[in-house]
């Protein structure tokens, strides 16, 4: 893997896993901006604290070396709740400056998962 795409997953990644952790964070102990975020879309809050739950593990298990099918499930799983905010802010109407974060997150992942470093994949022997 060349220095530059490595460099560039490393970045990408902990922006990526600072932002989830954080959020899933501030969600799993119910911070009263965060709750009053999900208001419009509905969800009750031990919805809020379940996702932000599984949010801090799927960066966990990102994070930690080997556990390489772990890590493609973290990745879906992140990728599934970040798509999932847009759409929940898309069919509740509440498409504001709320539904930038999401997006940008969900491209983060797929781009860390993208550049992640050989040995933090699975490798088909079939290739």
């Amino acid at each position: 893997m060349g220095k530059r795409k490595l460099l560039w997953y490393w970045i990408i990644t902990v922006l990526l896993s600072f932002c989830i952790f954080s959020g899933g964070l501030a969600q799993a102990v119910q911070v009263k901006g965060v709750v009053q975020g999900f208001k419009p879309l509905g969800y009750p809050n031990y919805f809020i604290s379940l996702i932000g739950i599984w949010k801090m593990l799927g960066i966990i298990a990102i994070l930690i070396p080997n556990f390489k099918l772990l890590k493609e499930w973290a990745y879906a799983g992140i990728f599934f709740v970040m798509s999932g905010a847009v759409i929940s802010h898309i069919a509740s109407d509440d498409v504001s400056i709320q539904i930038i974060a999401p997006v940008v997150l969900a491209i983060f992942t797929v781009l860390s998962w993208y550049l992640r470093p050989a040995d933090r994949k699975i490798i088909s022997i079939n290739q």
